[in-house]
């Protein structure tokens, strides 16, 4: 049974992978500290080969870990600072200096781990925020060598927990892979501690996804349907299932090593269509008619990326439609409220 460390395995992403490793036999340790949503229980929670420790990643000693992590094969670098657009404004330094922090001690471990011949491979959840600058769509994984540097210190962030993969594999031989999913849809996703308070129309917004931003407000009757600017920003969604399945072979496949790939489906929609597909699954009595809300500083227009590398290297395709994705996230919202 192969062993492996999820760092933020409560949260979002984190669920999914949990999920899917669970599923195919591995044993799971996870860490968190919980301090996104605050306490949540996870359905892995209860698996018998899932183990939890409730801890801040920095606050482990990569010198001397817990018991529990001191034989992983494999780490999956996923605990980090992340919210909505206004969160890239209210933490604009935090999101640069603790990400950092989370992730230097996540190599230092990674680092000692392998130099002992026990870690195989550490997978870094990257971010499509790293082509924030790009101009060329759909964006292939080569060009970050060539695209401006993101302009939102998240993204930036996002870029540096890279070069720490090819910098740990420089100096010290650690083997790696980088992952960049391409907006991740799904159920889990809890009201974050940190996020303002932004009225949107007369309905509080849900800052960290925007489906689940678009499902509360029609659910609640808003009408007109308000939106972030003309809706015209382009977006890929792609269900967490899918997401974790092709981080799953990122892990399994030898040809992963020491490269990067774009997990995303490559069906490309805008916010403006996102907002008929729910509109039109809850109100399908009612003409659609929305009102544009002033967008925010980094909110991207454009991201649309070339999968052709994982489906060539690792068989790996977007099997989930967005249309299944948005009454998933409904049916998951529609319950929460009822319960």
């Amino acid at each position: 049974m192969r062993k492996i460390l999820i760092t933020g395995s409560q949260g979002f992403i984190g669920s999914y992978l949990c999920a899917e490793f669970l599923e195919k036999g591995y044993k799971v340790i996870g860490v968190d500290n919980f301090s996104k949503y605050g306490p949540v229980s996870r359905p892995h929670d209860e698996h018998p080969n899932f183990h939890f420790l409730e801890m801040d990643v920095l606050d482990i000693d990569p010198l001397n870990p817990p018991n529990l992590i001191r034989d992983v094969e494999y780490i999956i670098a996923a605990a980090a600072m992340i919210g909505g657009i206004s969160y890239f404004h209210k933490y604009a330094y935090d999101l640069l200096a603790t990400n950092e922090r989370i992730l230097a001690n996540t190599f230092d471990l990674a680092i000692d781990l392998r130099r002992q011949q026990i870690l195989k491979r550490i997978l870094v959840i990257s971010s499509s925020m790293v082509f924030e600058s790009t101009n060329l769509y759909p964006t292939p994984e080569e060009e970050i060598k060539r695209c401006p540097p993101p302009y939102s210190t998240y993204g930036f962030q996002k870029l540096a927990s890279e070069y720490f993969c090819k910098g740990a594999f420089e100096q010290y031989g650690v083997p790696y892979t980088i992952v960049r999913p391409f907006n991740c849809v799904g159920v889990g996703e809890e009201e974050a501690i940190g996020e303002d308070k932004i009225k949107s129309g007369n309905i509080d917004l849900m800052l960290s996804h925007v489906l689940p931003d678009l499902i509360n407000k029609v659910l609640k009757g808003q009408n007109p349907l308000h939106i972030l600017g003309e809706g015209n920003q382009v977006r890929c969604y792609t269900n967490g299932k899918d997401i974790a399945t092709g981080i799953r072979l990122c892990l399994e496949s030898e040809k992963a090593e020491n490269e990067d790939f774009n997990i995303s489906t490559p069906v490309a929609t805008t916010v403006l269509e996102l907002a008929r597909v729910v509109w039109e699954l809850i109100n399908k009595d009612q003409q659609f008619a929305y009102t544009s809300d002033e967008p925010f500083e980094y909110d991207v227009q454009k991201r649309v990326p070339n999968v052709s590398k994982a489906k060539e290297l690792l068989g790996f395709e977007a099997q989930i439609s967005l249309e299944e994705s948005v009454q998933e996230v409904l049916n998951y919202m529609e319950n929460k409220n009822d319960s």
